[in-house]
């Protein structure tokens, strides 16, 4: 049987009607819905069948099986090959973990174990270390994906040229307790610091603060009031206790005001941030994150120079929302990025704590809307630096931002520098699966409208392919979506979506499957497949039954960005 429908153009009014599907021991013909739209020269099919196990018997099916595991352009981690053999679709983490790699995470064990863990991106602070220290973590990574089949992104964060401390002579932090006296100075200090001294990057330092000022130090974790200004040197003291960190971030309020006008004056990327964007471009990075973006025109600026100077690869800018202006301009800022890092510790410096919150749920939401991925960071388990478990608060602050549908959450000193950074990435992941699976038991889905924001007619019609096959996927009770794409696009269109199941997104560029394992639910593959979506379909059947993956019987529905069609069947 066959039925002509169009394809509504509006995404709230894309749910198709149930597909009547033949029994699996049916030998009639598949079920094929045509959907042609208003301008397009070729109709959409929309196919529904139950494939028998074989035309031609179980031998062709173990040779496209065996040919298909000997063919060294299929990569799949090995953790998510046994998550999927042992608990099956409804397990698997859709929420993405970016951790940051410092010294007691960058050696090429500890890395395999945070990989072994669920750690989706590696994130190298270009505030801490040397090129070089840097350049054995990327190699130690890429040897990691060669070698386990991962495909762990490497993402490098620029310092930004805003006001911060120095390295504290080279200790990996130091303790402020109340009422002590430390020294904030511009000066160059030939000799190891004084005890009780921190340097200061930003020259004009002493000429700004005023005596009675509070300085803020990483967002607030310290605090100090100005007591004494002695030449190129600030007497400070400390007013709330805490720990510092090297190159911490530094605020300071006057009157219960922000000062703000000489960051305002501070160019977003400094000299020293062009030449760590130059190493990066070199070292064929996924990510770079740029620090405290105040306009859309730094995020242009940037990619168009990265094109210039990187025609060979794609690396994606993810702008950090930490500051007045980065609100201001949110917009325009998401719009211009390939995605955005919500830095919540520095933005709480500049914003009064209470409005965090709202800022967090509206970047993530616009973000979403604007298919742009999106990671919540900082803080998230600052307690695990120093001991084993998390503060309750903390865990209801990462079950929030899993509720809010965020793309990834970040782990930043936790691992870098923490003692528990293995025990830190498993709450995160605990978590996540936990929140993930109570959303889908309770149907809450939500009401948020996704805009259209496709440029072209072949855009819009992707758009509205991907939503209704994400709804069908939820009303139907499909175990997987399968995504063809050479871009990585459509799969990133599909996880726009939220929908219920997981996807497996298989592309043939180990670059954009990189890229793809920063959002939110997808599985990425690397594999070579044709323009022949039933010759992909059964190549991956193949390769995924014979590991274990999927099971005769399992519902599928499958998308490609070379055919624009959606395909619903079951795994013969």
């Amino acid at each position: 049987m066959s039925q002509r429908l169009l394809l509504p153009r509006s995404p709230s009014a894309a749910l198709l009607p149930p597909i009547p599907f033949p029994s699996s021991s049916s030998s009639a013909k598949p079920t094929s819905l045509f959907l042609p739209f208003p301008s397009s020269s070729k109709p959409l099919s929309i196919s529904a069948a139950a494939l028998p196990p074989s035309d031609n018997g179980p031998s062709i099916a173990l040779a496209a099986a065996t040919s298909i595991l000997h063919d060294p352009s299929i990569e799949v981690d090995a953790v998510t090959e046994a998550e999927l053999r042992e608990n099956g679709f409804r397990s698997t983490r859709r929420t993405k973990v970016v951790c940051t790699i410092g010294p007691n995470t960058c050696s090429s064990e500890q890395l395999e174990a945070l990989a072994s863990g669920g750690m989706n991106v590696a994130r190298i602070n270009m505030c801490h270390g040397s090129r070089e220290w840097h350049r054995g973590v990327i190699e130690r990574v890429r040897r990691l994906n060669e070698e386990k089949g991962y495909a762990v992104a490497i993402m490098m964060d620029t310092e930004g040229s805003e006001i911060h401390m120095g390295d504290l002579g080279g200790a990996p932090s130091a303790k402020a307790e109340d009422s002590e006296i430390w020294t904030f100075s511009v000066r160059a200090f030939d000799s190891p610091l004084p005890e009780y001294t921190i340097n200061v990057n930003y020259d004009g330092f002493a000429e700004d603060v005023k005596v009675g000022d509070e300085l803020l130090v990483d967002g607030g974790m310290v605090r100090f009031e100005v007591i004494e200004k002695i030449g190129p040197d600030v007497k400070c003291r400390c007013t709330d206790p805490g720990l510092l960190l090297p190159r911490a971030n530094l605020t300071f309020w006057r009157n219960g005001s922000l000062v703000r006008e000489r960051n305002a004056m501070l160019p977003t990327i400094s000299s020293k941030d062009w030449l760590d964007i130059d190493f990066g471009i070199a070292e064929g990075v996924d990510f770079i994150a740029i620090s405290f973006v105040k306009s859309a025109e730094v995020i242009k600026h940037l990619k168009s120079y990265i094109a210039a100077r990187s025609r060979d690869t794609d690396i994606a800018v993810i702008a950090k929302i930490e500051s007045i202006d980065s609100l201001r301009n949110l917009e325009d800022i998401i719009r211009a990025s390939d995605g955005a890092m919500v830095a919540r510790g520095d933005l709480g410096a500049q914003i009064p704590l209470e409005q965090v919150p709202s800022a967090q749920q509206k970047i993530v939401q616009l973000c979403r809307q604007l298919n742009k991925p999106v990671i919540v960071a900082s803080q998230l388990l600052e307690s695990m630096i120093e001991y084993p478990t998390p503060t309750r608060a903390e865990v209801a602050d990462v079950s929030e931002a899993v509720r809010q549908r965020a793309d990834a959450l970040m782990l930043s000193g936790e691992s870098a520098m923490g003692q528990y950074p293995e025990k830190a990435l498993a709450v995160l992941r605990s978590v996540s699966i936990r929140i993930e699976r109570w959303w889908r038991d309770e149907k809450r889905y939500e009401p948020m409208e996704l805009p259209p924001i496709g440029f072209s007619f072949s855009d819009s019609i992707s758009e509205e392919i991907c939503i209704s096959a994400a709804k069908m996927a939820n009303n139907l009770g499909v175990d997987a979506l399968f995504v063809y794409t050479k871009s990585g696009h459509m799969a990133s269109l599909l996880s726009r979506c939220r929908p219920d199941c997981p996807i497996f997104a298989f592309t043939s560029t180990p670059s954009v499957r990189r890229r793809l394992n920063l959002q939110w639910g997808l599985i990425p593959f690397r594999l070579s497949f044709s323009d022949d979506m039933e010759s992909n379909l059964n190549k991956t059947f193949s390769l995924l039954k014979a590991r274990g993956m999927i099971q005769s019987g399992d519902l599928v529905i499958a998308v490609s960005d070379m055919l624009q069609s959606i395909q619903v069947m079951n795994v013969p």
